[in-house]
């Protein structure tokens, strides 16, 4: 399989980096929500606004990561 530009790899190196930050920014949205129960069990409603800030951040980046690589994937470059 290959990239569509003669290379034998089966994504592109862009792909594969977006696709990387991808997969840690879900994983950084996830563990938000344990973060949250945390700083509410803790009573600290500061902590909480403060991740809760952090995560809609990172939903925002991964919405547009996604744009990004679906741009990279269909015409292998923006």
């Amino acid at each position: 399989m290959t990239t569509g530009n003669g290379n034998s790899q089966p994504i592109s190196n862009l792909e594969y980096d977006f696709i990387t930050v991808l997969q840690n920014k879900a994983e950084a949205v996830k563990a938000y929500d344990s973060y949250i129960q945390d700083a509410q069990q803790a009573g600290s409603q500061p902590c909480v606004e403060l991740f809760e800030k952090l995560r809609s951040s990172d939903i925002q980046q991964v919405q547009e990561i996604r744009q990004h690589l679906q741009q990279v994937m269909q015409h292998g470059k923006m």
